[in-house]
Parts: C-alpha cells; structure tokens; sequence
C-alpha cells in the first residue's frame, strides 16, 4: 500500500486481502479479521477493529480506505422502489435500485459509469460511457444501500443483479472480485444463485466468466434473428446468436447452474411479433432456458413504445406451449425512473460503441 495514495479495500475478495497483508508483512488471516468487521459487523474504522493490533490499525487507518459512495439523492416509488444516485467524482453519477418483494429483496447493482454498448431502448446507453467502476465502488453499493435500508424499514438485500448502468463483462475484473464477496462465507455469503450477472452478449467473456465465477447468467437477448438485434444490440453484428447461445450452454454444463435467464424487453411493432416468438421458442426450446419478457419503460427520446399487454400475454404463450419457462417482470419504480432500462445517472465525457445503434421504426 502506498500512503500517498491509499487504496480502497473494500471490494477485495478473500485472496486478494490475503495477498495485500502478506505485502504489509503480515498474516494472511488477517484477511478474514477485516472481512469479518468490514462484511459481518458493518465497522469500516480501522480504529475499532480491537483485535487487529494497534500498530496494523494505525497502518490501515494512514494507508488504505473504507470510503463508501457519496449520496446525492434517494428517491422512493409509490411501490416501495428505492433508487439511489451516487456520487461517480468530476460531476459523473450512478445509481443503484432496491426492489422489495415478499420474502426476498433485490439490489441493482451498477458496474460502469455510463455504458459504451448502445443499445437502442436503454436509457443508459444513450448516455454513452465515461468510466469503470472499481470493486470497491460496486461492493460499496451493497454496503451503503445496507445501512440505508437497516435505519429505514429493516429490508433486507437477499439478492444482487448486476443489471444497473452499464455492461458488467466489460469491466470482468471488478465484477468477479465484488462477486466473490458477495458469495464469500465471510463477505455477504450470498448464495451463487442469488448473484446474477447480466450481459449484452460478451462471448468471451461469459467463457472466463464460466471459470472464475460461477453465478447465475442472465443475456439480454431482445430478438430471435441476427437482422434484429444487430440493430436493437450492436454487439451482435460481433457475436451473433448462435455464437452466444453456444457459449450460454457451455456456461450452464461448467458451472452446473440450473439455466440462463434470456431478457425479452417488448417493443410494440419491433419484437413483439408472433413470427418472433416462434422464432425464439425454437432457438430456446429443450434448453436449459428460461425467458424474461420485460415491457418497454420509456424516456425520453427513446422512439419506442411499449407492448400492449394482449401481445405480451400472446407472445408468452407461445413461449409456455413450447414448454419454456417465462414470465413478464412486472413494472417496479416507473415513476421514479427506477425501472428496467430507465436508469441514466449523471455521465459525462461521452465514449460509445463505435458498433452504434438507433431506433427503429414501430408499426402499429
């Protein structure tokens, strides 16, 4: 560690902790000390850490960082949404969204400032990319939304899905070392199930992910043909379908995880067509799939509309005969723009994909 510079450690999984008090000249097992006042007991001073000596506190206190995010604001949904927008330094900011249900509470996670994948009909998206988040950025999401929740209702995050602002597997490193806190028996000890990646379709990346993770997958898939997604999924024209889909099996026979979770967001007169779920069915069918058909949250600009819910309900039918697990995610935080695709930040110093993207045209 380096004084004039210290470094955050928050977000550091077990193995890397142990590599960093090896550095300092002391036991790896201190590891487990910090990770226990930092994950298990919510004290992030080194000051009262009491059973780390005096000398080693002193040196955490001058040498490293427990810094959570800055809030800016926190807005609640009529439906008991809670998104947060926090501070990302030089005027940029990400947010985070909670979402309670009964007996289970979801965390949203953000994982870039920005994203540079440009998709069509995410807010994101058009924001464009300015940054990657550390881990220690990302872990500090679950962290303070921790606190947050502990002095408001008492809910719990008993789930966490890297389905924020950004593409997750464009910043793979941060991502499976804040994974792996989250599923560390000495971190959040979350199940593997409960942590959830999401991608727009990096196939390599998804093949190391298979290697060094091991959580549940979810694509955002959105069209069942090539000529679609190329335009609502730029990254498409570099990794088409079945490119993707193949590296989606292999990750379920890898990690023995029960399937891959394919998001559908419904654009009226795009891909809500009954030749599009026809088509999906057969490229999902007697695979480990299941199926997440997300009706379109606008904003502003966006040029799309959303699926009327005949042609939603249409649409997952045909799914369901041909023996594929789906449902439609209900709408949560709409009115706070905390919904699917909605989340935009604050992001600055515009880069985006050079593969572009832009909205199509709706029929009727």
């Amino acid at each position: 560690m380096n004084s004039a510079a210290p470094e955050n450690l928050l977000g550091l999984s077990r193995g890397s902790l142990e590599r960093r008090f090896q550095a300092m000249g002391e036991r790896p097992f201190r590891a487990r000390q910090l990770m226990k006042w930092i994950y298990g007991r919510d004290v992030l001073a080194p000051a009262a850490m009491t059973d780390l000596s005096l000398e080693l506190r002193s040196r955490l206190a001058a040498e490293a960082d427990f810094s959570l995010p800055v809030l800016r604001s926190r807005e609640r949904a009529a439906d008991g949404v809670v998104k947060w927008l926090l501070d990302a330094g030089r005027g940029q900011a990400v947010e985070t969204v909670f979402i309670p249900e009964a007996g289970r509470g979801t965390l949203c996670v953000s994982s870039q400032v920005g994203c540079a994948m440009d998709c069509s009909f995410c807010a994101t998206g058009h924001q464009g990319f300015n940054r990657n988040l550390s881990a220690a950025e990302i872990i500090g999401q679950v962290l303070l939304a921790r606190r947050e929740l502990a002095r408001d209702r008492g809910a719990a995050v008993t789930n966490v899905v890297f389905m924020g602002m950004g593409e997750p597997l464009a910043n793979f490193r941060a991502v499976v070392e804040a994974a792996a806190v989250l599923t560390d028996s000495l971190g959040f000890n979350l199940s593997r199930r409960r942590v959830t990646v999401s991608t727009s379709g990096l196939v390599p990346q998804i093949r190391r992910l298979a290697a060094e993770s091991r959580v549940a997958l979810a694509v955002s898939l959105h069209a069942a043909d090539d000529e679609l997604r190329n335009r609502l999924v730029p990254i498409n024209r570099r990794h088409p379908i079945a490119e993707l889909l193949a590296a989606c099996w292999d990750y379920v026979d890898k990690t023995n995880i029960r399937d891959v979770t394919f998001e559908y967001v419904m654009l009226a007169g795009v891909n809500d067509s009954l030749a599009q779920a026809r088509a999906l069915a057969r490229r999902l069918r007697h695979r480990p799939a299941k199926v997440n058909l997300i009706p379109f949250n606008p904003f502003p600009g966006s040029g799309y509309r959303r699926s009327s819910q005949p042609v939603i309900d249409d649409f997952r039918q045909v799914l369901l005969d041909a023996g594929i697990m789906t449902i439609t995610r209900k709408t949560r935080g709409d009115d706070i723009a905390a919904a699917c695709g909605q989340l935009a930040g604050r992001v600055q110093n515009l880069v985006r994909s050079p593969l572009g993207a832009k909205p199509l045209e709706t029929g009727s």
